[in-house]
């Protein structure tokens, strides 16, 4: 097979949650074990930090990352969904996987896959372990998917697991309440493995609690370490952003900068530097310099995209995938800080999110581009635009991605800001992400 015929097949064959929704989630370790009985066992073959969450869990993992590639070791990344490319899913030091390898790889276990008939992450999680195994990386960031106590991640048996923000998203596989949706993320949790909470969230905070104690897992609430807070906006030539960090009250790496100038980042960091500090406790060698140049360099090292990403001046143009009600929240208050005449929002979703609750997120004042990405899981623009309606924005809906960026551009002014986002699919069909300029 070419790689394009490769891509094909896996779209085609295997059920894909990100395309068409529940139908593509399979409950259990069932299939991932197979596919890795099968393959000797792979998982077992590199270290690994285990990344779960509702909000942030991709940008720490990416910070994680930067961060030990930056110490010196041969990182895997592994996280999804991508934006363009399926490569992007599987890095080592920043490198995506290379096409050559995935249809040799795909072609060399494909009577495998007719038999266990996995889902289309399934099989990624195990091309991904199979990769950092025979890349022999000295450890992998490996970002769980959805949810965690059955993501096909699960399987590994981490040096540290890390939980970011918990908040209402995917509540018809997760479960409806707070502490609900934190019991399947804290499955992740391993006997006797250390575990870090990126927020101390009193309803759900017993949660962790509860199953730490179980498994006999040290347990960390990074916040009340470490506190992390921007001192000035970002600086739109650079993407950088001032940070003041605090470490039990101190100050802590004085004048630290991040490449990643979203405000939600504020939240991410402290799990992500507790983390560090676990795996200093297991002898790995991170110096301040190391962490200084990974917060900085982040995007450079490990090609992260689509957070709070400018792709364009006069007018700002600004894409970031976050799309539910917490992470859309924080988008909304940083981007009315930003200085503007009008604000042009290109805005999508997917079909089997709670979208009114979303639309009281949105400005009313800012004018609206209802657009549909191209997925069969894309809410029609036609159906989000009279919900807009119902909701007192204005707006048209367009034919595609494109076009409503297109014409959010054409009629910004040079001291306007467009926005894009709504839906990580949405930010995957803007090309300026890839190519700008």
């Amino acid at each position: 097979m070419t790689y394009a015929e490769t891509l094909s097949y896996l779209y085609e064959q295997l059920p894909m949650f990100q395309r068409v929704g529940a139908a593509g989630f399979k409950k259990g370790l069932g299939n991932t074990i197979a596919l890795a009985e099968a393959q000797g066992h792979p998982e077992h073959g590199f270290r690994s930090v285990h990344v779960a969450g509702t909000n942030g869990k991709g940008s720490s993992s990416h910070l994680l990352a930067a961060v030990l590639q930056a110490a010196g070791y041969k990182v895997g990344l592994y996280t999804s969904p991508h934006l363009r490319e399926f490569t992007e899913r599987i890095r080592v030091n920043g490198r995506e996987l290379s096409q050559e390898y995935l249809v040799q790889w795909v072609t060399k276990w494909r009577p495998l896959f007719e038999q266990v008939q996995p889902s289309f992450f399934e099989m990624c999680v195990a091309l991904a372990f199979s990769y950092f195994a025979e890349q022999r990386v000295d450890v992998a960031v490996v970002e769980v998917g959805l949810g965690g106590r059955f993501d096909s991640t699960n399987i590994i048996t981490p040096l540290v697991s890390l939980i970011t923000n918990i908040s209402y998203d995917h509540q018809a596989l997760l479960g409806n309440t707070l502490p609900e949706i934190a019991g399947e993320k804290a499955g992740i949790i391993k006997p006797g493995v250390p575990v870090v909470i990126s927020q101390m969230q009193p309803e759900v905070a017993e949660v962790f609690r509860s199953e730490a104690a179980a498994k006999l897992a040290h347990l960390v609430f990074a916040d009340e370490i470490y506190q992390a807070s921007f001192t000035a906006e970002g600086d739109p030539e650079t993407g950088l952003r001032p940070l003041a960090l605090r470490q039990h009250g101190r100050l802590y790496l004085p004048n630290a900068e991040l490449g990643l100038p979203g405000d939600y980042q504020q939240l991410n960091l402290p799990g992500v530097l507790a983390t560090l500090d676990e795996l200093r406790a297991q002898g790995f060698r991170i110096t301040e310099a190391a962490v200084r140049a990974g917060l900085r360099q982040v995007t450079q090292l490990t090609g992260l995209r689509g957070r709070w990403s400018v792709i364009g001046r006069r007018p700002l143009v600004v894409c970031d995938t976050g799309h539910n009600e917490a992470g859309l929240r924080m988008v909304m208050n940083q981007l009315q800080r930003v200085p503007h005449q009008c604000l042009h929002l290109v805005i999508g979703t997917v079909n089997d999110k709670d979208v009114p609750a979303v639309l009281t997120l949105l400005p009313a004042e800012a004018n609206f581009y209802f657009c549909a990405a191209a997925i069969p899981r894309a809410l029609p623009a036609s159906e989000l635009a009279e919900q807009g309606r119902k909701a007192g924005l204005r707006g048209q809906a367009y034919e595609s991605v494109t076009a409503a960026v297109a014409a959010a551009r054409a009629a910004a002014g040079p001291h306007d800001v467009v926005f894009i986002g709504g839906s990580t699919f949405v930010v995957a069909e803007v090309a300026e992400l890839y190519d700008p300029g």
